[in-house]
């Protein structure tokens, strides 16, 4: 089938593909002479687009080899010249001068309109082959260069990391330095400072205590005289030492805010160094590269170079600073701590004179205190097994309630005429009345001793409360203020020393 159409389409002059590509002999009288065929390619244009045969509908293959089987085309050709388009009828006839519409001369210069283009195409095409291989070597070239300068500019990149890093390094480095110091010489002032607590508390209950005895324990004498000076002492010498403890908190806040701002900048350049250097000695077969589409375009960078020295520049400059007034500190808390040492040691051996009159009376009043005291426990002691008895006895009635309660209750559920108000029932009411008013009676005594059991404990309250004012002034004076006044700070820890 797909012979036969092609056989009578080159039979018939049909302009397809195939019809070009396989030509079919042309008689030599349709061919037009040498001088004819070049004035035409020269006076008509190189080619008109065809729009005849590619639309139409094929024609059955009995009707190709009818037309095939024809020994010319005149006949054919000669008929269809008289017939006219107004007129044409679906015949065989009229169908064959539609599919041989087109000239030898048209032919020609199709052919050549095809030779021209197919020149022209082959042209463009080798010279846009040359034009993109040197387009390509010079945007290889370029592209190396591009990536040649980034290079160098990260090298000079790391270097410039790499200069502030060990400035950077140094400063902290010294700054780590003079913290520690100081937090040395802080730690001796808190320690001096935490030693005067001891004897102004020894000072201090001693006042306090001594104010709270009654009666003649009331006494204004030596021991309270030196104990007010002493207090006077230790908190002038604590007044001095906390302003100077204030000034060391605040310089150690102002060092470590320094040292802060330098471990972080050092951190950043120590990030930013691994990360450029990565950058750096990263390559074209290098492993980890990708794309990453539309990162040209975000632009997250806060600071130009000029601001970034900068910024690291005045880290460095304020940390200096910070240094050379935290070493002036230093020097102060050295010297108070030598003066106060002395102010409190020379009072606190006046005080330690006067505490040993008071003592002996004191102990004595205690003594009887405490004889009266044991008599009131023992009493209290008998109160509390009598109100224990008391309550044993409450609970085993209340047995005797449940039982007689019980049983009226069951009676209850006797049916209809067996609800009889027999001697049973009343005396089960009148056992219920006689229990309850002796479980009654019993509660009242059990008020009672509790009362009593309350007096005794409220006399125990005082006569302990008299007692422990006797302890604690004899605890001050003799156990406490003497106890600890033996072990007063030496001279090396009041200065902060261990």
């Amino acid at each position: 089938m797909y012979k036969s159409c092609l056989s009578t389409m080159e039979t018939l002059g049909s302009t397809l593909t195939s019809t070009y590509a396989q030509p079919a002999p042309t008689p030599t009288n349709f061919l037009p002479a040498i001088g004819t065929m070049a004035s035409s390619y020269r006076d008509h244009f190189p080619h008109y687009n065809l729009t005849h045969s590619l639309s139409l509908p094929w024609r059955p293959s009995t009707y190709y080899k009818a037309a095939s089987n024809s020994p010319t085309l005149g006949p054919y050709c000669t008929r269809s010249q008289r017939v006219r388009e107004s007129t044409m009828l679906p015949f065989v006839s009229n169908r064959t001068t539609l599919f041989t519409r087109y000239t030898p001369d048209d032919w020609y210069r199709s052919n050549l309109t095809n030779y021209q283009e197919s020149n022209t195409s082959r042209h463009n095409s080798e010279r846009l082959r040359v034009n993109t291989s040197r387009l390509i070597q010079d945007k290889h070239q370029q592209t190396r260069k591009t990536q040649a300068d980034s290079t160098q500019n990260l090298g000079e990149r790391v270097n410039d990391i790499g200069f502030w890093k060990s400035e950077i390094t140094h400063e902290l480095d010294e700054m780590i330095g003079e913290t520690n110091a100081l937090t040395d010489i802080k730690k001796r002032l808190d320690r001096a400072l935490m030693e005067t607590e001891a004897p102004l508390q020894v000072a201090r209950e001693c006042l306090f205590h001594r104010e709270k005895r009654m009666g003649i324990d009331l006494v204004h004498d030596e021991v309270e005289t030196e104990l007010l000076m002493e207090g006077d002492v230790i908190l002038c010498c604590q007044e001095r030492m906390k302003l100077c403890l204030d000034k060391a908190i605040a310089q150690l806040a102002s060092d470590r805010a320094a040292q802060h701002e330098l471990e972080k900048d050092l951190t950043d350049k120590q990030a930013a160094y691994r990360i450029d250097d990565k950058c750096h000695h990263l390559r074209n077969t290098s492993d980890g590269v990708s794309y990453f589409r539309g990162v040209e375009r975000v632009d997250a960078t806060v600071s130009v170079p000029e601001s970034w020295a900068k910024f690291t520049d005045d880290n460095v400059l304020r940390s200096q600073s910070v240094r050379a007034a935290s070493a002036k500190l230093r020097d102060e808390i050295e010297n108070l701590l030598v003066v106060t040492a002395n102010e409190m040691w020379n009072q606190f051996n006046k005080v330690n004179l006067a505490f040993t009159n008071r003592i002996a009376e004191t102990a004595d009043a205690k003594n009887k205190i405490q004889i009266h005291l044991s008599k009131t426990l023992q009493e209290i002691f008998q109160t509390e097994m009598t109100i224990e008895s008391i309550k044993k006895a409450i609970k085993d009635k209340s047995a005797f309630l449940k039982v007689a309660q019980t049983r009226l209750d069951e009676r209850t559920r006797r049916p209809n005429i067996e609800l009889c108000r027999d001697t049973a029932q009343l005396r089960l009411v009148n056992e219920v009345y006689e229990v309850d008013d002796i479980i009654q009676t019993l509660q009242q005594r059990l008020r009672d001793a509790e009362d009593t059991l309350q007096s005794l404990v409220h006399t125990k309250a005082t006569l302990e409360h008299d007692l422990a004012v006797k302890a604690n002034s004899l605890y001050i004076d003799q156990e406490k203020c003497m106890g600890i006044r033996k072990s007063f700070p030496n001279t090396l820890r009041l200065v902060g020393f261990c």
